[in-house]
């Protein structure tokens, strides 16, 4: 026991009448405190163990405490056992490893990201839903955010085409493109078609090869740029849909006027890619450009 004692005073513990102190003296040991750490160099580590291992532990003790490496937003944090729920040292139900946010399919063009699928979504980033209107008169009275599948048809254009959304949706303050993206504006797809060498010849590097998903000529494809734009048409007036295989219409998020908004065209017999106005009430698709100011 002797010897016990003296190695434990050598690598600066002290042991008396059951308290345990480290790096404190029995004379400033706090008498209400069974184990004392005292440090101005070194803090206390407890058992650090990811969100798997920590509620592998079958009966966990009232007071348990461990660091949780993979719990909150913030790459971990300390958490205790109450008896019956795990919380955080401030008092809040302990968190869980984040979920993790699906990939994006997305290219590098010049200084831009962009999305390289349609966009797919029935929900505004609030959670509240998009109305899905199928209606051809109502659509085409619209004054707030709507979508659709091209000819109300999802079985055969839904996997593929992704969702036609009017512009009211896609300028909705409660956002629809996803965290960390935004919906383009006129200058966005300007500069794009500036790093693919300019407007007369953006569109044929835009598109998918082939005629699966355009009509033939399909001219000028040859998706150099990675942003696989397909024929998938759009909604107009009347809420009749057209040009499915002959043009694909994407939504800007500039306005031209009460009425109107910018849209960009690609075309299946030109290699060019077109600056158009298109009314609001309109149903194009939507591609997403990187918001890299925030990230």
């Amino acid at each position: 026991m002797k010897k016990i004692l003296l190695s434990l005073i050598v690598f600066g513990y002290f042991v008396s009448n059951a308290q345990v102190g480290i790096g404190v003296s029995s004379a400033n040991m706090d008498s209400s405190a069974q184990l004392e750490v005292a440090s101005t160099t070194m803090g206390f580590l407890p058992p650090r163990m990811t969100y798997a291992q920590r509620i592998a532990i079958s009966t966990p003790a009232v007071g348990l405490m461990v660091y949780c490496t993979d719990c909150g937003t913030n790459g971990g944090e300390p958490q205790y056992f109450n008896g019956s729920t795990w919380f955080n040292m401030i008092g809040d139900t302990a968190s869980t490893p984040p979920t993790p946010v699906p990939s994006i399919p997305s290219t590098t063009i010049g200084s831009q990201i962009w999305t390289t699928e349609n966009l797919n979504v029935s929900n505004y980033n609030n959670g509240d839903p998009i109305p899905q209107v199928t209606d051809p008169s109502l659509w085409s009275n619209l004054t707030t955010g709507a979508w659709c599948w091209y000819n109300n048809d999802s079985a055969t254009y839904a996997a593929v085409y992704g969702k036609v959304y009017n512009w009211y949706a896609v300028n909705d303050s409660r956002g629809i493109a996803p965290i960390g993206w935004r919906i383009p504006t006129i200058d966005d797809w300007a500069t794009l078609e500036t790093s693919l060498g300019g407007a007369s010849v953006a569109g044929g590097k835009m598109k998918t090869t082939g005629t699966t998903h355009w009509n033939s000529p399909n001219t000028g494809a040859d998706n150099s740029s990675g942003f696989s734009g397909i024929g998938s048409g759009y909604r107009y007036l009347a809420g009749a849909f057209d040009r499915s295989r002959v043009r694909c219409y994407f939504c800007s998020i500039t306005e031209f006027s009460t009425t109107n908004a910018a849209c960009r065209l690609l075309y299946s017999n030109a290699s060019n890619s077109g600056n158009q106005s298109a009314l609001k009430t309109y149903g194009m698709y939507v591609r997403c450009v990187k918001d890299l100011v925030t990230q």
